[in-house]
């Protein structure tokens, strides 16, 4: 008996120690009822972003927005999204990224691997990725991400997630900043809490945005000389939106 209790006790306390300390108050939030309307999340003036939620018709969790402005240039900002193989380094909670098909240089396929939250199975996803890129009267580049689960066989013990779904929009602000605004769903299927499936839709928009600043900084991308993979006008050559 007493070995029971003392597993429940530690495997509480590494359930709750996955969740950051800022968080702890907010559990009673992530339970209450969204509306279909944008709600702000979060307004961080110092990394220039903010986050929003609201509950769509017809689906099981919150869905996400995130604005925010990028201080890189908007070629430096596209390799980091192209560069498939990093994501380990600054997704959300990935573990594993490859490239699986290219099959024109606007369209690709990747295979991702995320850590879930303690005592839940990791889950596995398949994107299809489609880009629209700038035009003479479209100044802003396009990336579509839709999760194809069948694409792939079921890779167990991991879950396949049913849902990882995002429209980006790339808009030039001058040569050296970029304006972000990024609309998107994720479902981890299988069986997942409520909270717990609502805290990840909460904290994973804003972490990979932060990360994505961060990145779009480094030198093998702002100074890399490698052509884009996918015709698109000099960014300089377009107006800016200012």
């Amino acid at each position: 008996m007493i070995k029971k209790i003392l597993l429940v006790t530690l495997s509480s306390c590494l359930l709750f120690s996955a969740i950051p300390s800022h968080a702890e108050g907010e559990i009673d939030e992530f339970r209450s009822q969204l509306n279909n309307q944008w709600q702000l999340v979060r307004n961080d003036r110092l990394h220039n972003l903010k986050t929003y939620a609201r509950l769509e018709d017809g689906k099981h969790y919150r869905s996400f927005k995130v604005e925010a402005i990028v201080d890189a240039p908007p070629e430096s900002v596209a390799r980091v999204l192209l560069d498939f193989e990093n994501y380990t380094k600054w997704f959300w909670k990935t573990r594993e990224s490859k490239l699986i098909r290219q099959s024109s240089p606007t369209e690709y396929y990747v295979y991702m691997v995320h850590d879930a939250p303690y005592g839940l199975p990791d889950r596995d996803t398949v994107l299809k990725g489609v880009i629209e890129p700038q035009t003479k009267t479209k100044h802003w580049l396009t990336l579509r991400v839709t999760a194809v689960p069948d694409m792939l066989p079921a890779k167990p013990p991991l879950v396949r997630m049913v849902a990882e779904d995002m429209t980006i929009r790339v808009t030039p602000i001058g040569t050296n900043q970029v304006e972000m605004i990024t609309e998107g769903y994720f479902d981890p299927g299988g069986v997942v809490p409520a909270w717990a499936a609502n805290f990840v839709q909460r904290s994973a928009p804003y972490a990979v945005m932060v990360a994505l600043q961060r990145m779009s900084q480094r030198d093998e991308y702002l100074k890399s000389k490698t052509p884009l993979p996918f015709p698109i006008y000099n960014f300089s050559d377009l107006p800016s939106i200012n």
